[in-house]
């Protein structure tokens, strides 16, 4: 396979929207995909990546590894030829903030006991 064949990707969200379809060259790395997903991510959707540690990419059910490029990670059963391959986005929720963590944390400590006798 050519490092220069062009393939047509749609990134699918989790509500069922779609970045793309766009052409990619099949030498992009996942990396280079997740970078174009952050810049081009809607912006009035909530919880967006903030970086590419933060999305997996699913191609026909296998979790994409950010070092392959996407002649490597592409399965040809899975797609149709001069078809649009869609790959399923998965963002990883926020962390919650350590702060806000330890103030709910105190709060139940200082709380006692909550059992009741009947």
């Amino acid at each position: 396979m050519s490092g220069d064949e062009l393939v047509d990707l749609k990134f699918r969200l989790a509500d069922g929207s779609d970045i793309g379809p766009s052409k990619y060259d099949s030498g992009a790395t996942v990396t280079s995909l997740k970078e174009k997903i952050i810049t081009q991510w809607p912006k009035d959707k909530e919880n967006g990546p903030k970086s590419i540690n933060d999305i997996k990419l699913i191609n026909a059910g296998r979790i994409l590894e950010n070092n392959t490029t996407l002649a490597e990670s592409r399965l040809p059963l899975s797609e149709v030829p001069g078809g649009v391959i869609t790959m399923l986005v998965v963002v990883r929720p926020p962390l919650p903030d350590k702060n806000s963590d330890k103030v709910q944390d105190n709060s139940q400590k200082k709380g006692g006991c909550f059992c009741s006798i009947l």
